[in-house]
């Protein structure tokens, strides 16, 4: 069934909705789909947002994974939808999360196909310690193939006390490789880049606001308008 508008735009009109009306954003979520046609908007997001289902065979452990794109077009989603396909493997799956609180991140997982049945079984830490140190303390002895998120790239230095985002990138590409535990860096695209012309963003439309090597990490997936195109960088 093909939707009156792209996903993100959907979102947003459910995001006034919840506004306008003073209801929680879900019930929000659910009426736009309704009017798509659906009876629910888990029901919708299952067929129109980007799946991880795919990327979790694609990715090998040790692996450093770049999940980039503009706000609204399913980074967050896709994030957690790794995780959850990390669960049905039988995998340790953790989000890491400056952005969202413990709840609002429930709320998300529970939002996606499945997150009701086995979301609970994905870790969420929402610590505002969180930094490469944080995250190599909190997963040590992590068994290989475990799974982690961390929401998201830009924030890791945001605090003057934290080490430098390079620093830290470096530190977690060397714990990923000697452990095998597989990171998932949700990231930022420059606005910019919708003045571009481009279909999808590439590496160099990541907003770095401090000065990191992209080439640290080994694969990257960008999304934009519900398309999704993984690549290998190292």
């Amino acid at each position: 069934m093909k939707l009156s508008a792209p996903i993100y735009q959907l979102k947003r009109r459910a995001k006034l909705l919840a506004r306008t009306d003073t209801i929680p954003l879900h019930q929000a979520l659910d009426r736009i789909a309704q009017e798509e046609g659906f009876t629910a908007w888990s029901l919708l997001s299952s067929q129109h947002e980007p799946s991880a289902s795919s990327m979790l065979s694609q990715l090998a452990d040790g692996d450093l994974l770049l999940i980039a794109a503009r706000p609204g077009h399913g980074k967050t989603l896709l994030g957690l939808q790794l995780l959850l396909d990390a669960v049905s493997q039988a995998r340790r799956a953790t989000f890491f999360t400056l952005e969202y609180t413990h709840q609002q991140s429930m709320n998300r997982i529970h939002a996606l196909p499945e997150g009701e049945a086995i979301g609970d079984r994905i870790e969420i830490v929402t610590s505002d310690e969180i930094s490469a140190d944080y995250i190599i303390r909190h997963l040590a002895g992590a068994p290989r193939g475990t799974v982690a998120v961390i929401d998201y790239l830009q924030l890791l230095d945001q605090q003057r006390s934290k080490p430098a985002l390079s620093e830290q990138v470096l530190a977690l590409q060397s714990f990923a490789r000697n452990t095998g535990v597989v990171l998932a860096f949700i990231s930022q695209i420059d606005r910019s880049f919708e003045a571009g012309g481009k279909g999808l963003p590439d590496l160099g439309d990541v907003r770095l606001p401090n000065q990191l090597d992209l080439g640290l990490f080994t694969k990257a997936c960008f999304l934009h308008n519900r398309e999704v195109q993984l690549q290998h960088i190292a």
